[in-house]
């Protein structure tokens, strides 16, 4: 397939994209939670819990994958992205290296990974990956101004030409942090600004933003303020900031659940479809908003599967029925 062809599949109307790729740090912290012991083969058997799940080509048209799990293979030998692939969903890869402190940008942190990027999208692709994502942060109130943010927009930039050049469709992910005490406003106002800043660079280089996907946040209250914004609210102020920074050629834009429960990113995402059309395709792609109850389902035991798998389910008809503004708060209360 052509970029273009990549990114359309990925952008299809009624599925979305499942963030899988957490590091290792990432699952340690949500399986101690739940007492689960997080070692290589238990996040082999969780991931495929997830990949294996009867039904979910349905509502996905891609799975974004940790280094690791791209390796690694179901209990039957077959590797995961010949899993997915028989269910034709498309193999992504998380390809930054995590988020660093530089002397040299004394105001954030900066995203590594263009050393070798190249020869490890090759590699990549011999496993069957098309398309992959490289994620920035930003806390609100930080962005104007922000050197490190500058400098992670340059780098977005180059990491977007070498996936043009090696065949994959980029997604960049500069998320807007949840936490901090911010209105819903103070996030309108901080996605306007740092999509604006990445998007100015994208303007000075020859990326074919026919071939790009953005994934952000929603323009959502802080963790720390118990005010929270309603989703009509959240929806009209990240639409509008969109409209304002994005450029309309852009292939699609996804959105990340960022720390919000199921609900609300669920509820959030609804009420943004009920302002389509827009210029660009919207569509979802969660992490733990999709996984969260599956994996509060599975604690780790093989008898769970059934029930962690319908969880899954559940959440992604409902995330799905969101996309097409077709979602109610009782079809919520019901899972």
């Amino acid at each position: 397939m052509t970029l273009h062809e990549i990114a359309a599949t990925l952008m299809t109307d009624g599925k979305g994209i499942l963030a899988a790729d957490e590091s290792t740090g990432t699952c340690e912290k949500r399986f101690s939670a739940l007492g689960i012991p997080c070692t290589e083969d238990t996040r082999r058997a969780y991931r495929e819990m997830l990949f294996t799940t009867p039904g979910v080509e349905e509502f996905l048209s891609g799975i974004i994958l940790y280094d690791e799990t791209i390796r690694q293979s179901a209990s039957d030998g077959t590797p995961f992205p010949d899993v997915l692939a028989a269910k034709n969903i498309l193999v992504g890869i998380k390809v930054d290296q995590g988020l660093k402190d530089d002397p040299a940008f004394p105001d954030g942190k900066v995203t590594a990974g263009l050393d070798g990027l190249a020869e490890r999208l090759q590699e990549y692709k011999s496993l069957a990956a098309v398309f992959a994502k490289w994620r920035v942060v930003v806390k609100v109130g930080e962005e104007t101004g922000n050197v490190a943010l500058a400098e992670n927009s340059r780098r977005l930039v180059k990491y977007a030409q070498i996936c043009h050049e090696k065949g994959f469709v980029p997604i960049i992910e500069p998320e807007l942090l949840m936490d901090g005490p911010h209105t819903a406003a103070q996030a309108e106002d901080a996605l306007v600004e740092t999509l604006a800043i990445v998007f100015d660079e994208f303007a000075k280089s020859t990326v074919d933003l026919k071939g790009v996907i953005l994934k952000t946040s929603m323009a959502v209250t802080g963790s720390e303020n118990p005010l929270r914004a309603e989703a009509k609210e959240v929806a009209e102020r990240t639409v509008r900031a969109l409209k304002t920074s994005v450029p309309e050629n852009l292939a699609g834009v996804v959105f990340l659940s960022g720390g919000q429960s199921p609900e609300e990113a669920t509820a959030n995402l609804n009420a943004m479809a009920r302002l389509e059309p827009l210029p660009w395709p919207l569509s979802f792609s969660f992490a733990r908003a999709l996984q969260g109850p599956a994996l509060a389902a599975w604690k780790g035991a093989d008898e769970n599967i059934p029930e962690a798998q319908a969880a899954l389910l559940k959440r992604l008809s409902l995330t799905v029925a969101a996309d097409v503004a077709g979602y109610t708060a009782e079809m919520g209360a019901s899972a």
